[in-house]
């Protein structure tokens, strides 16, 4: 993810500033060693919102505090408060950043792609790269979504918007192809988000396959379904058929 990571950390840099206009798995998530603090202010800024991340992950976000995130990343309270005023903006900074990158890449990697199948696998890989990447921001991002307030949960919601109407759009084509059979584009987009935002309770990396091709594996049963690939549908037909026919 990192073709649009520059852009996307000074547009945070700013925001940081007070100008935002702009047994379950959980992937193991021990607290790294502490490595050295940047001294590159936006490097400095990317250093806090990870350890913040895993602290809100690992604690939640009621339970964790400004002190936590200052030990965690060695950055004094003064240190801090230069890039966030409350703990509100930090959970804010941490959930516009994880969808700010998600979307610049996804962007550019569907640049002069047309077929909406292929449009499709791209959003997927590049949807499950990121979080495998950044399982703490996963976590986060789905279960702190309530804690977020406004004016803070109103700019998060426009840029998911976005990041949905991009895949409804590409499920739309799809449809318009012919290669849907009629279903609600809400619910099955919906559904498809459902799949991709609950890996980290069950990837284990050591035996589940890498963002590629879960992803060629998740857009073929989002398409087609488990059963017998993209003929699945006729055939379950033919069979319930069948089956009518022999009970009449």
């Amino acid at each position: 993810m990192g073709r649009g990571s520059r852009g996307t950390s000074r547009k945070l840099l700013t925001a940081s500033r007070g100008q935002a206009k702009v047994s379950e798995r959980t992937f193991d998530m021990p607290m790294t060693a502490r490595l050295p603090i940047p001294r590159d202010t936006e490097a400095k800024l990317q250093h806090i919102l990870r350890h913040a991340a895993q602290i809100f992950a690992e604690r939640g976000f009621g339970a964790s505090s400004i002190r936590d995130i200052s030990r965690a990343t060695g950055v004094s309270l003064s240190g801090l408060y230069y890039y966030f005023e409350s703990k509100q903006k930090l959970l804010y900074l941490i959930q516009i950043h994880a969808f700010t990158s998600i979307l610049q890449e996804l962007e550019q990697r569907l640049e002069g792609v047309a077929d909406p199948e292929r449009r499709l696998t791209i959003f997927i890989q590049n949807h499950l790269e990121y979080f495998m990447d950044h399982p703490a921001e996963m976590k986060v991002l789905s279960h702190e979504e309530e804690a977020l307030e406004e004016p803070y949960r109103k700019e998060v919601a426009g840029i998911k918007r976005r990041y949905y109407n991009l895949a409804r759009g590409i499920f739309e084509e799809l449809s318009r192809r012919g290669r849907t059979e009629g279903l609600n584009s809400r619910v099955a987009v919906l559904s498809l988000y459902g799949m991709m935002n609950w890996i980290y309770k069950w990837h284990n990396p050591k035996v589940d396959p890498r963002a590629e091709e879960l992803a060629e594996t998740m857009a073929g049963i989002f398409l087609h379904g488990v059963l017998n690939g993209p003929n699945g549908r006729n055939s379950r037909q033919a069979a319930e058929r069948a089956s009518l026919e022999r009970a009449g």
